[in-house]
């Protein structure tokens, strides 16, 4: 599944495509398109929230006076919320292209003038107006997003503190408390901090969950920029610490990396039982 950092990076494509631009056809299959009046919007922002991406498109008629008999949705902005899930993506292409690619079938696709915006298999695809947006449970209890220049990580401490006994690697996965680490980053910032996936989080002092969170922070921040697949080990050809790499020999100690399920949804945990056990706090 996408990590923050990944839907950051999407944006960051998006932007020079939509911002701006105003939509000249919305093809979708798995929304209600016709009802909202895409196609003639122009889009205000891409954002990366967490692990979700919203576009933002102004309203398609000015906001009519008193009386005026515009069609309601015609006047509202609208927001077109994806979350990619474990098989989702965006792509751009060049206008006209779209249907001379092979693979998944669009799911949408956005037009402008010069360039087709493509998401194929999304988990989430909604179009939301403002009354959606401010009611949709998932997107308004998110947690502050480690990306965010302005997230106050002190409400993210505050927030994973009041899990109390939820396990660590379980409580930093959980969006409502901080937004955008998934299974790498959980496992590869829990050893590099030496920490326990599986002691409660509420036994971390609120310093130590901050440290951790910026630690995260960083590691996100240095694959922004980065071409390629993501690398939490900057030395040498390995990538990764410990992800994905179970009965495999510890990097640091040489003890057999191990993996376990935890949480609600059995999310895989690779850890190194010497280096993370009992880490103190």
């Amino acid at each position: 599944m996408p990590e923050g950092d990944t839907i950051h990076r999407i944006a960051a494509a998006l932007r020079p495509v939509l911002d701006g631009q105003t939509i000249i056809a919305c093809a979708c299959e798995l929304a209600a398109v016709d009802e909202w009046q895409i196609a003639g919007r122009r889009v205000d922002r891409v954002e990366a929230r967490g692990k979700n991406l919203l576009v933002h498109c102004a309203p398609l008629v000015a906001v009519a006076a008193e009386g005026d008999t515009a069609r309601r949705a015609e006047q509202l902005p609208v927001v077109i919320w994806t979350h990619l899930g474990m098989n989702g993506r965006w792509s751009v292409r060049a206008a006209g292209s779209v249907a001379l690619r092979s693979g998944p079938r669009p799911s949408l696709v956005l037009h402008t003038q010069t360039h087709a915006a493509v998401c194929t298999r999304p988990e989430i695809l909604k179009f939301l107006g403002p009354r959606g947006l401010l009611r949709s449970r998932t997107l308004a209890q998110l947690g502050p997003d480690l990306l965010d220049p302005g997230a106050d990580l002190d409400e993210a401490v505050t927030r994973l503190r009041a899990l109390g006994e939820i396990a660590l690697g379980d409580a930093i996965m959980r969006q409502s408390a901080v937004a955008g680490i998934g299974n790498v980053y959980k496992s590869e910032l829990l050893f590099l901090d030496r920490r326990d996936p599986f002691s409660p989080v509420g036994a971390l002092a609120a310093a130590e969950l901050r440290a951790l969170l910026e630690r995260g922070r960083d590691l996100m921040r240095l694959n922004l920029d980065r071409g390629g697949p993501r690398r939490t080990r900057f030395e040498g050809r390995a990538r990764l610490w410990v992800y994905k790499r179970s009965g495999r020999p510890c990097r640091m100690c040489g003890e057999s990396i191990e993996m376990r399920r935890q949480g609600r949804l059995a999310r895989s945990t690779y850890y190194c039982p010497r280096c993370q056990a009992h880490s103190a706090s």
